[in-house]
């Protein structure tokens, strides 16, 4: 099993529209964010978390040649808005693509992309979906399991996955107790890490590191970051076996518990 990251950055990507800070104006690729989702392949399927608004970019970028399905940790516009990019796979797969939410996240698809839900007499080429709303229980997509991982984005609850020995987590301010139990003895976990300075709805790299502590995944890899991280400087800060993720990073895992 193979975790490509297609993008390491918050809500508005590094380089920051109309930024012209240190990080924005890096040479450094692993400073270049886009918005934050990840892809992982298994025995010729492929799994996407999210749909950003640069999925188009991150699809090609990574070759992504197919989706069996897409997995929604919640519905904030920077990981959905990609979905009608999704087009492309219903031609070559020629079938809908299933995906996977909260009945929350699932009604704010279906309203923002309300005409591909629609009846259509024109024949205009719309996603073709095929919507399921996750309940407490782990998703099989093609025998791997993913087990929803209930987190909280400042109030909202919101949902990250676990898979294997890995666990995506991104856009949390706070991890439940009984969610913790749900991340030990893994070989790979990402969190969310935002900047330094507090935030009201995301982890800061203080607080992910206490997390890691806490958790002892063998790795683990911070992710939702914004420009107040400069990459080499911060990454060369971190304890062994904590890395910040970046842009086009691959990740083997093993894909059984």
């Amino acid at each position: 099993m193979r975790i490509t990251v297609l993008g390491s950055g918050t809500s508005s990507g590094v380089p920051t529209i109309t930024c012209g800070c240190a990080v924005c104006r890096s040479t450094d690729p692993r400073d270049n964010r886009l918005r934050p989702s990840i892809f992982i392949r298994f025995e010729g399927r492929g799994v996407l978390i999210d749909t950003t608004p640069d999925f188009r970019q991150q699809a090609l970028r990574a070759r992504i040649e197919r989706i069996d399905a897409i997995l929604y940790t919640h519905a904030h516009a920077d990981h959905i808005l990609g979905l009608d990019d999704v087009r492309p796979f219903n031609y070559k797969q020629r079938q809908a693509i299933t995906i996977y939410g909260s009945a929350t996240t699932l009604a704010a698809i279906r309203r923002v992309f309300c005409y591909a839900f629609e009846a259509n007499p024109l024949n205009v080429h719309v996603p073709r979906l095929d919507l399921h709303e996750i309940g407490d229980g782990s998703i099989d997509v093609s025998g791997v399991e993913f087990t929803p991982i209930p987190v909280l984005h400042g109030p909202e609850p919101i949902l990250g996955f676990r898979f294997g020995k890995a666990a995506y987590l991104t856009d949390h301010s706070e991890i439940p107790e009984e969610s913790k139990e749900k991340l030990l003895n893994l070989d790979v976990l990402f969190l969310d890490a935002l900047r330094h300075r507090p935030h009201p709805t995301h982890s800061t790299v203080e607080h992910s590191l206490k997390t890691v502590e806490e958790l002892r995944p063998k790795r683990a890899f911070f992710t939702h970051m914004c420009h107040d991280l400069p990459h080499a400087e911060t990454d060369g800060a971190l304890p062994e076996g904590v890395r910040l993720a970046y842009d086009g990073l691959e990740i083997e895992i093993e894909g059984e518990e």
